[in-house]
């Protein structure tokens, strides 16, 4: 490692939500903190605001009246940026405009000795456009805390073209002491986190604009495969607006790739002013605050009598469990897995519509989730060639396993599956382009949006082969260069065969 440069005195330049998270953060650390906005009414409001936080947490018995008044000291305000002058880091949390962060870190150059770090908490704006307007670029890092920054746990590293390693492993270290999961990214538009979460939100809201279901619906099986909130609720948590922005900034400043094109289904929302839950209405609408869901759709159904199972259905968690437990009769024969009810061929999504995998057939496709016999619900795609009384069969044959049965349209890949698809995709183009290791890619998706697992280690789990073949039917039927697998992807793909 590179020599850590040693870091005392911080300042934080903006007295917003976060830049007063990020001040908060450096002094539990135990370090002197200087916070300053342009305006200092903002800095007097920043800290009386922690003031009263500090006082609810002594009032709850969390934190000591001798501790909380020492976190107080240990955090003034600055009335100009010269007070800044002996500061070892300076953290910049202002507007996310591109000539105002380079004034900025141009007047800080003149202030500021010459082994302080400079830092931005840009979420968008290259480190290295920032550094271009510096004297001294190799000083500059992104160090990009996730709000509220006293809470979560990520803080992505950015390193522009001319950062200094020792600069980047300083900040590595120092948000590690602080308790924080570091990650190490390259400065391209996105860094980690913003960049390979645009499929999740992407492929729900092409789900919506293609027909295939309620927002409800779409948001239920999202959770349903162990992700804490659906692409809709979160988008509306989010706001609407926001998150077409960042959907927008990402595509452009891609060159308008075809993987980041924002929807036209958000955009919509946008312009009807339906940004979500601050307006009261997003893919929801809100009252106090709290979402008015539709309920799901409970489709009749009736347990047929006896289920064929073909081939083997091991590689797929739960399943074997679940079979086990249906009332009827469960015969077996060898072949492709399937399952055959009532002259229904299902079968695990391959990333084709079920009515193109078996053209004038009766077919669905199903879903895929982490454990079968654990989930509470299951995604069917039918195909237009199914009878109601097939699909009355089928729906039955899960109800009496005690899941609930989501009916989608016949959408090739359904959701889960093509959704996580395109996530190891992404991932996979970030290692391919030197964005982030592997294992800080899945520690930032991880700790940085609470996915339940990063999505390198869900390629693995779920199989590259599988992703690579449903990702090259995606391609192939939409003739879009947005499911085009990675390079990387095809690697990862080729390994797993050779080690099988």
């Amino acid at each position: 490692m590179s020599n850590r440069i040693n870091i005392q005195q911080v300042a934080v330049i903006g007295a917003g939500t976060m830049g007063l998270g990020i001040a908060q953060v450096a002094a539990q650390a135990g370090h002197e903190v200087r916070l300053y906005d342009a305006h200092p009414a903002q800095t007097a409001r920043a800290l009386d605001d922690f003031a009263s936080r500090l006082a609810d947490r002594v009032a709850r018995g969390k934190l000591s009246e001798q501790d909380a008044a020492a976190l107080r000291a240990r955090l003034t305000p600055a009335a100009s940026l010269n007070e800044l002058a002996d500061a070892d880091l300076v953290i910049e949390a202002i507007v996310e405009r591109l000539d105002i962060k380079q004034q900025l870190f141009a007047e800080l150059e003149g202030i500021c000795g010459e082994r302080c770090i400079l830092a931005s908490n840009t979420s968008s704006i290259s480190i290295t456009a920032i550094g271009a307007a510096l004297a001294r670029p190799e000083r500059l890092a992104g160090l990009h805390f996730f709000n509220p920054a006293p809470v979560m746990k990520l803080v992505e590293v950015i390193s522009g073209l001319a950062t200094a390693a020792a600069v980047r492993d300083t900040l590595l270290a120092l948000a590690r002491d602080w308790g924080k999961v570091a990650v190490h990214a390259s400065s391209t538009p996105g860094f980690i986190v913003n960049r390979i979460a645009r499929p999740y939100y992407g492929e729900t809201l092409r789900a919506l604009q293609e027909g295939v279901a309620e927002p409800q619906v779409l948001d239920a099986l999202m959770r349903s495969a162990g992700f804490p909130m659906g692409a809709c609720e979160l988008t509306d948590l989010i706001g609407q607006d926001v998150n077409f922005a960042v959907s927008a900034s990402v595509y452009r400043a891609f060159f308008d790739e075809p993987r980041y094109r924002p929807s036209l289904v958000q955009q919509a929302l946008v312009e009807a002013g339906r940004l979500g839950r601050k307006s009261g209405r997003g893919f929801y609408r809100y009252q106090g605050g709290q979402p008015e869901v539709p309920a799901l759709p409970s489709p009749a159904g009736r347990a047929p009598e006896r289920v064929i199972v073909r081939g083997d259905w091991s590689g797929l968690r739960g399943v074997e469990a679940l079979l086990a437990r249906y009332p009827g009769t469960i015969e077996r024969e060898n072949g492709a897995p399937a399952l055959l009810i009532d002259g229904v061929c299902v079968e695990l999504t391959n990333g084709q519509s079920a009515a193109l995998r078996h053209p004038g057939r009766a077919a669905m496709a199903l879903d895929w989730v982490e454990d079968y016999e654990q989930a509470p619900c299951l995604a069917l795609g039918v195909s237009a060639c199914c009878t109601p009384e097939q699909v009355a069969a089928v729906t039955g044959f899960f109800q009496a396993l005690g899941k609930q049965v989501l009916l989608l349209s016949d959408h090739p890949g359904l959701l889960v599956l093509r959704t996580l698809a395109t996530l190891v995709n992404e991932a996979a183009e970030a290692c391919l382009h030197g964005v982030a290791s592997p294992e800080d890619i899945d520690l930032a998706m991880r700790y940085g949006v609470n996915y339940p697992k990063g999505p390198v280690a869900w390629g693995a789990e779920i199989g590259y082969r599988r992703l690579l073949a449903l990702l090259e039917q995606l391609h192939a039927l939409y003739g879009e260069d947005k499911y085009r697998p990675s390079l990387t992807l095809r690697h990862w793909a080729a390994m797993e065969e050779a080690h099988d």
